[in-house]
This record gives C-alpha cells, sequence and structure tokens, in this order.
C-alpha cells in the first residue's frame, strides 16, 4: 500500500430539524468530498468547548444562531481510501451530534465565505439522499435517529 497518513479528527455537528426540514450544508470546493451535503459543524479547535464549536460552526456555515443546544449522540467514521491529493488515508472521524434549536423563521446563509461549505439550506427530509445528495453518513445516522433529537426527549 502507498504511504498513508493517519488522520483522527473531533467535530462537533448540528442536528436542526423542524417539522419535516433539516438544516444541511454542501461542502465547498475547498473541502473533501466537494459536493456532498453534510450537517452543520466542524472541527473542534484545540482547547475549545464541543458546546462552543457547535455554535460557532453553525453561525459560521448557516449565519443562524443557537437558542439551545444538547448533546444527544456520537457517530464515528472509519476509512482507509485515497483522500485528500489521491494519497491512501487512514482516516477516524468522530462526531458529537447535538439537538440544535434555531429561529426557522431566519433564512440560512453562509457566513464565513472562503470556508468549506458554499451552500447552507432547509431540505425536505424525503429529498435527502435523492433530490438532495449525496450526504455524509452522518447525515444518515441523524435522520435515522430523528426522534432523538427533538426538543425536549
Amino acid at each position: 500500500m502507498p504511504d498513508m497518513i493517519r488522520t483522527q479528527r473531533l467535530g462537533a455537528y448540528a442536528v436542526v430539524i423542524v417539522d419535516d426540514r433539516i438544516l444541511l450544508t454542501r461542502i465547498s470546493p475547498a473541502g473533501y468530498p466537494a459536493g456532498t451535503w453534510t450537517l452543520p459543524g466542524g472541527g473542534v479547535d484545540h482547547g475549545e468547548s464541543p458546546h462552543d464549536a457547535v455554535v460557532r460552526e453553525l453561525h459560521e456555515e448557516t449565519g443562524l444562531r443557537a437558542l439551545s443546544s444538547r448533546l444527544v449522540d456520537v457517530h464515528d467514521v472509519h476509512v482507509v481510501a485515497p483522500g485528500r491529493g489521491d494519497r491512501f488515508e487512514d482516516y477516524h472521524g468522530v462526531h458529537l451530534l447535538y439537538a440544535v434549536e434555531v429561529d426557522p423563521a431566519v433564512t440560512p446563509h453562509v457566513v464565513e465565505l472562503d470556508g468549506t461549505t458554499d451552500v447552507a439550506c432547509w431540505v425536505a427530509i424525503a429529498d435527502v439522499g435523492t433530490q438532495v445528495g449525496p450526504v455524509l453518513p452522518m447525515v444518515e445516522h441523524a435522520l435515522a435517529h430523528a426522534d432523538h433529537f427533538s426538543a425536549g426527549v
């Protein structure tokens, strides 16, 4: 096997579900894998609280402010495959999934314009993976456990 990079990344992600819609973001050409849809969120900076990270990332990627957030689940993915720059990567992503409430009347928009997100929008849950896709496995996981992300659970 060619020279391989080992990467482990901790991320905090917002699962925002209102009625029959979920808030999703699309990975820009600056990110990987470009064009894929995911949850708003991203890497927890060194020394940063994951709770602060999910609020910060939500705002950077969607312009929305978290009215409340609570840690609900942990998802992970382990992949050994060609990664960035076509080098093999042994990648382990650990995703902290937060149930987040926002004001649904506010239209999402990307604030950090040269980051790894180029679109933020509400998507009908029925369209995820069909009309809107491809999606990262953490989106599929969140939707499979959508009842856990409801307010008050």
